[in-house]
């Protein structure tokens, strides 16, 4: 199952999807702690989601807590599971032979005699790509794993905590149940991807999420347009959320080069909701109130996620739930933050009125509708330095 390159003009449109084409895949199943249905996606609670498990790797960050454990894996997952979180969110893409297996990048990257070479994922068999890094039996020695940085550097994937790579399968089968899986589906930015391909990779992953997913939460989302449109088609029963840049990066494919863009896939594609890059929510805040006008639910993901600040003012502007890296930090955050401890009186509300015998006791109640307060307001301010970056 090769890639192939196409002209964006030659690519079919996905109105000619075949009605056999979802595998007889609907169910009536629903997830827990979230309502959807044909249209709506509605969250019971602001969702806190484990990027890539308990946080992405940034290997060259001075802070250790970004190269603490292997990403996308199994031991990422269940650490993150830990924590008072929702979902974990992964990448998934589909090896040479149709096996969906987690890991973010394009190509892997590896050395041979001292020469660096990289492979695209999809290029690899399942055996060739689990071969990389650690390995299951510990009498086996795999190939070794490099990363090259933003800035073009190569450097050796070290963590402090490491693990094997692994299947989409083993994560059902391995990762804590209670735990909902934001299943991203990864394709390169760079291509434009054949609608044969499209429908075939992501058959391959529903029919896996479909055999193992039980009653585990699941949200699809992905940066590629037909993708999106096309998982929409090809099932029901899980909500489909269009990932965006929302204007902080521009692509050819101008659907995702805006959050007006990505309402206009979702509305004209019948998607759920719209995972938005952060700082393109505080650059234009009005879109947050368009998006739930339009019945669409809107998370975000980005560094700014990972300031508690940041995160409570989306919690104010109407965002539903965000992906961030420092878990443990974030959801010890919006306890504190978000759940208010009231002093509730029993009996008869008025001052004097109380039969004898009765006092207070203390409830746990959820702030729904905050107000601004000088907290608020002072954490705006924290914001500032980073927010003329936008």
């Amino acid at each position: 199952m090769a890639l192939k390159a196409v002209h964006v003009s030659d690519v079919p449109n996905l109105d000619q999807v075949p009605a056999n084409a979802s595998l007889a895949l609907y169910s009536n199943r629903f997830s827990k702690g979230v309502e959807f249905g044909q249209k709506a996606f509605r969250a019971s609670k602001f969702l806190v989601i484990g990027h890539r498990g308990s946080g992405m790797n940034a290997l060259q960050s001075s802070d250790r807590r970004m190269r603490a454990i292997k990403e996308n894996s199994i031991l990422s997952f269940n650490a993150a599971a830990k924590f008072p979180i929702d979902f974990v969110e992964f990448d998934v893409q589909v090896t040479k032979d149709n096996c969906p297996v987690i890991f973010h990048d394009d190509v892997i990257l590896s050395v041979d005699k001292g020469t660096v070479f990289e492979k695209r994922i999809t290029e690899l068999t399942l055996s060739e790509f689990l071969y990389y890094g650690p390995q299951q039996d510990p009498q086996k020695e795999g190939n070794c794993l490099l990363r090259k940085t933003k800035d073009g550097k190569i450097v050796n994937w070290n963590v402090e905590a490491d693990d094997s790579l692994c299947t989409l399968e083993e994560a059902f089968q391995k990762v804590e149940t209670s735990i909902g899986f934001n299943i991203e589906l990864k394709f390169d930015d760079h291509i434009v991807y054949d609608h044969g391909y499209l429908t075939c990779v992501l058959q391959t992953i529903l029919q896996v999420v479909f055999e193992n997913a039980k009653e585990r939460p699941i949200i699809f989302s992905t940066f590629q347009p037909d993708a999106a449109l096309l998982v929409r088609k090809l099932q029901a029963t899980y909500p489909v959320f269009f990932l965006t840049n929302g204007g902080t990066e521009l692509y050819d494919d101008v659907r995702r080069n805006s959050l007006e863009e990505a309402l206009k896939v979702c509305l004209e594609g019948g998607l759920q909701g719209i995972v938005s890059e952060v700082k393109g929510i505080f650059r234009n805040p009005g879109t947050v109130k368009k998006i739930r006008d339009s019945e669409l639910s809107l998370l975000t993901y980005g560094r700014l996620n990972n300031v508690a600040e940041a995160v409570y003012m989306q919690h104010l502007m109407g965002v539903e739930g965000v992906i961030v890296d420092l878990v443990e930090e974030i959801t010890e955050a919006m306890e504190e933050m978000m759940i208010k401890p009231k002093a509730i009186e029993k009996g008869e509300e008025e001052e004097g009125k109380k039969e004898e015998g009765e006092g207070k006791v203390e409830e746990v109640e959820m702030d729904k509708k905050p107000q601004f307060s000088e907290r608020e307001l002072s954490f705006l301010l924290k914001l500032i330095p980073q927010l003329i970056e936008l």
